[in-house]
């Protein structure tokens, strides 16, 4: 135990030291910029020991549970670039869970070694525009038909969180097998990055990227995993990626109240200090009743995942809940700060509401888990939930 708290302590000092004064220096809807940063903040990370907080050791990593690493995610997730210098940010995270759980030693040598070592990024392109997948993933347009040997990709796909700048794409396309995941270099030349779309949250590392597929040739090596098992490895990556999400993003909620209770300690307005005024004191204790509930709702997932529990429907529900709770903690941190708490240039707090906004859309809008979550309960028994549930 000590030693865990000790490595989560070294977290939030190299977090503030070294992530949060680069910040204004990789500045919004600037992939370059944040890669630049990231290329001053990792060798740091390594030296420090705290690289790579959710790999096995034998690849480089610090072989963590989830447990373990709860705390450390969240202290990273208190900045921006706190993740990304740990290499535990999405979607480099989750391709590593998939490289490592699906690729064959050849893909682990050319994909996973160099993105686990910060050489690479990567991204996961799944979504895309109407009438393509999005929440329903069973309306995916992109198609791959055998040729040659190989794969023929053709398709259109947007919002694909790291495209830009990345290495390689885990494309998921429907062939005649079933969906299916190809690993497909960005500099295949049928395969375009359209543009970097200008999103809501202005530093995700990578950006959001429109793709195009046009007679994408690749060969038949290029499959991750089994043909037809696209599905199925896209839950399986989503699942810990929500619980990753829900991990980091607490901490950049947790940094906007702290930022958010020393103002309304300093700040007075008709002749009261702001933290003596009970309808502040009543919005700070909703935000820490909140965060609680976040914390202790993510760590029971965590644990279930320690154990090889199925997760399905904890991560559902524990994604649905964070990501509104931590929005209504941004919210309200924002609130207390008045316009201090809409100056992107004075404050934290509303580039942290901003990112926060759209987590109750990303992996999976909260209208579809609780669609989702309702039929699954309705349709059984209301019985004790066991620790297998």
């Amino acid at each position: 135990m000590s030693g865990r708290v000790d490595l989560v302590a070294r977290v939030r000092r190299f977090v503030e030291r070294h992530c949060i004064p680069l910040e204004s220096k990789a500045h919004v809807h600037d992939p370059a910029a944040l890669d630049a940063a990231l290329a001053q903040l990792r060798p740091v990370a390594r030296e420090l020991g705290l690289y790579l907080p959710q790999m096995p050791v034998e690849q480089g990593g610090l072989g963590l549970s989830w447990v373990e690493r709860a705390a450390v995610f969240e202290e990273a997730g208190r900045s921006y670039l706190g993740p990304a210098a740990l290499n535990c940010a999405a979607p480099d995270q989750p391709n590593m869970i998939s490289l490592l759980r699906q690729g064959t030693p050849e893909q682990q040598r050319r994909y996973l070694r160099p993105l686990a070592e910060g050489r690479m990024r990567s991204c996961f392109a799944m979504t895309e525009p109407a009438p393509g997948a999005g929440s329903d993933p069973s309306m995916l347009c992109t198609t791959a038909r055998r040729e040659g040997g190989g794969w023929v990709i053709d398709g259109h796909k947007w919002f694909i969180t790291g495209a830009v700048g990345a290495a390689f794409c885990i494309v998921l396309a429907q062939t005649g097998e079933g969906p299916t995941q190809f690993i497909v270099d960005m500099d295949n030349p049928g395969l375009e990055c359209v543009r970097a779309i200008r999103a809501i949250d202005p530093y995700a590392v990578g950006g959001h990227g429109e793709l195009r597929f046009t007679a994408c040739r690749v060969a038949a090596d290029a499959v991750l995993g089994e043909v037809g098992r696209g599905f199925v490895y896209a839950q399986q990556r989503l699942e810990p990626a929500r619980l990753s999400h829900c991990l980091r993003l607490m901490g950049r909620a947790r940094r906007a109240l702290e930022a958010a209770q020393a103002y309304v300690r300093e700040r007075s307005s008709f002749g009261d200090r702001l933290a003596d005024l009970q309808q502040i004191q009543a919005m700070v204790a909703d935000c820490h009743i909140d965060l609680h509930a976040s914390r202790l709702m993510s760590l029971d997932c965590a644990r279930r995942m320690d154990e090889g529990l199925a997760v399905k429907t904890e991560s559902a529900m524990t994604k649905v809940f964070v990501s509104e709770a931590l929005n209504r903690i941004a919210d309200r941190a924002a609130q207390m700060c008045g316009a201090l708490g809409m100056s992107e240039d004075d404050s934290p707090v509303a580039l942290i509401l901003r990112e926060l906004r759209p987590f109750r859309i990303y992996d999976g809008a909260s209208e579809l888990h609780r669609a989702t979550l309702g039929r699954r309960f309705l349709s059984r028994n209301l019985e004790p939930r066991t620790s297998g549930d």
